[in-house]
């Protein structure tokens, strides 16, 4: 794997990029690590993404004590998921994303972020975050959710994230987290 040049170090909880890697770039980046996953992983202090066979499954769900779900996939095949499958112990959110390239997840990047924050502010909660497979939609929406509440960059999202689990967003959500990401660093820097 060819290395991406960047000024990028990944530092706890503030992105220190000015430049934003070209999805090529990205997808080089994504293909490097562990090409493996377990159906479940804490990417963040009490913030696990997954895929449909953990989020299908009450008692893993309870053995995790998750409080709090998003499903990235709301209404497609196989991931069902409401508020009464799970109860009245879990609180459900859904987003009815598509992995498609075309499709427009950047829609929910505010709503999950902030959905994530507040089940994470909210005492003994952990969430998870989940769609099919639990690398590309469930991963995207997390990736905005550390740039938007604790202002990583992308590539520094990207490299936390990786740490614990491998992730692949489609190129079409990587230009949207690219454009969010590019957003992001134009407010900090006209807050300067």
């Amino acid at each position: 794997m060819s290395k991406v040049s960047t000024t990028t170090t990944v530092q706890e909880g503030c992105g220190s990029s000015s430049d934003t890697p070209s999805v090529k770039d990205l997808v080089k980046i994504l293909f490097g690590g562990k090409r493996f996953g377990n159906p479940v992983d804490e990417v963040w202090t009490n913030l696990f993404i997954g895929d449909m066979s953990v989020a299908n499954d009450r008692y893993s769900i309870w053995k995790l004590g998750i409080t709090h779900v998003l499903n990235a996939a709301h209404g497609r095949q196989h991931c069902l998921g409401s508020h009464a499958f799970y109860g009245s112990t879990v609180d459900y959110h859904g987003v009815p994303a598509e992995d498609s390239p075309s499709f427009d997840i950047s829609l929910y990047f505010y709503s999950s972020a902030d959905y994530i924050q507040d089940a994470l502010n909210t005492a003994d909660a952990r969430i998870l975050v989940h769609c099919a497979v639990g690398v590309s939609r469930s991963a995207s929406l997390v990736l905005a959710y550390l740039m938007i509440h604790h202002h990583y960059s992308l590539l520094d999202a990207i490299t936390k994230v990786k740490e614990h689990r491998w992730i692949f967003p489609n190129t079409g959500f990587l230009k949207q987290l690219r454009a969010l990401d590019k957003k992001l660093h134009t407010k900090k820097q006209e807050k300067k």
